[in-house]
């Protein structure tokens, strides 16, 4: 993955208003919505608004309102989706051999899976 940001990645085109996107949370600097292919009941993508590639780009660069709204919003997602107390995944690929996929920082919130 390079290292230059992608404006036409998918998340860039939701960010834009190209993409719908199922909406479940949203901040000056950050959207939350449904995966469109999710990987348990509940599978949310948190991502900031601002051109950010990975989290060591947005480390690096984000503003401390940025990072900090972003760690908000993952927290009012799980308040609303009620898994808070029951327990969630929080899963961010960082970089081409973690198979990140997207190009855009971006946060998988996995949960609603029942212990057997």
């Amino acid at each position: 993955m390079n290292n230059k940001y992608d404006k036409q990645n998918i998340f860039a085109q939701i960010i834009g208003g190209k993409i719908p996107c199922d909406k479940v949370f949203e901040t000056k600097f950050s959207l939350a919505f449904n995966d469109i292919n999710p990987k348990a009941p509940i599978h949310v993508l948190v991502i900031p608004k601002n051109e950010y590639i990975n989290v060591n780009d947005f480390s690096q660069n984000a503003s401390k309102d940025e990072i900090a709204d972003i760690f908000y919003v993952i927290y009012k997602v799980v308040e609303k989706l009620g898994i808070k107390d029951s327990g969630y995944r929080l899963l961010s690929n960082n970089g081409e051999d973690a198979n990140q996929e997207v190009p855009h920082l971006h946060f998988h919130i996995i949960g609603g899976i029942a212990r057997k």
